[in-house]
């Protein structure tokens, strides 16, 4: 089966126009099913979606398994976009960012043998306050010459770093936070990925399921201690503007999840929504997502979630 394509940066990859956001099959987000999961990707391939996000440190290289698991004689239908340079301890903390370029090189390693291929088609990190920029990207260029990476990406930077990236070898594409909840991107650096012809994969479009009505609880999910926007009164207020935008999707004859996504893509054919669906109910409903609203319904859906209404900053530790 064929799902809509955008083509990811100026001359970049043509890659499905949503993609599935595989990170809460490992970790973070409460009990994942492995078997529900493996069953997700399967029907996310049959279905026509061709970019897959993972992450070497989702789950401490768990999903990268898993998804060379999903993908055993289905390489060729994926694009695999990796993030690598969070370091964690033995206990799951968060340690900081290695970006070093012989870092960046174990890594890659270390990502192909779990995933079983000998090249990704897009790897990425962010910054590391301690190495150049230059040098990170550098590294990954190296890779690129040796035919272990396609594409460089880069994740939740600010638009000189982009700029500075971009001169050292061209990037593709930019991984950040992007939804009803998370607009500060287009502040400075969505124009500057627009100016440099960078594609940008968006995660969060469901501000982490708030606008879905989770509560980022139970066991297993971290959400209510990573997020600020899961604690206290953040959460009373961004329940309310969830039950705003439930209120203005069922009006549309849609769901929240789909009002969300749907948002995101009319924002430009650069940008690619990330959806973390988990079970093949939650990917049904996610690809049922009409890619384009009536320009009525998206003011709508907008005036719903006011950027300056959400509570709480995006994150308190790195992504």
């Amino acid at each position: 089966m064929t799902f809509a394509k955008r083509t990811l940066g100026k001359g970049g990859p043509e890659v499905s126009a949503l993609g599935l956001g595989c990170m809460g099959m490992s970790e973070f987000y409460g009990h994942s099913d492995r078997e529900a999961a493996l069953a997700t990707i399967a029907a996310a391939l049959e279905a026509g979606i061709t970019l897959l996000d993972t992450g070497d440190f989702y789950g401490m290289g768990h999903n990268e398994v898993l998804l060379a698991e999903a993908l055993r004689g289905k390489r060729d239908k994926a694009f695999i976009q990796v993030k690598f340079g969070v370091q964690r301890g033995p206990d799951g903390s968060f340690l900081g960012i290695d970006a070093r370029p012989s870092s960046v090189k174990t890594a890659l390693a270390y990502s192909l043998r779990r995933l079983e291929t000998d090249y990704v088609d897009l790897y990425q990190t962010g910054l590391d306050p301690a190495v150049p920029v230059e040098e990170t990207i550098g590294a990954i260029a190296d890779l690129v010459a040796q035919g272990y990476v396609r594409h460089v990406g880069i994740t939740n930077v600010d638009a000189d770093t982009i700029r500075r990236a971009h001169k050292t070898h061209t990037i593709t594409a930019l991984q950040f936070e992007y939804g009803l909840m998370s607009r500060d991107i287009e502040h400075e650096v969505l124009p500057v990925c627009r100016e440099l012809g960078i594609g940008i994969t968006a995660y969060g479009v469901l501000g982490r399921g708030l606008l879905t009505g989770s509560k980022g609880s139970g066991e297993g999910d971290y959400r209510n201690i990573l997020y600020p926007r899961f604690q206290g009164e953040n959460l009373t207020r961004n329940e309310r503007l969830a039950a705003a935008l439930a209120m203005v999707a069922r009006n549309e004859g849609i769901t929240s999840a789909q009002a969300a996504i749907a948002w995101v893509a009319s924002r430009g054919e650069d940008i690619i929504p990330l959806v973390g669906a988990r079970t093949v109910e939650r990917l049904a409903e996610a690809l049922a997502s009409p890619l384009q609203l009536p320009a009525e319904a998206l003011f709508e859906i907008e005036k719903a979630v006011p950027e300056d209404a959400v509570g709480g900053q995006r994150f308190m530790v790195a992504h």
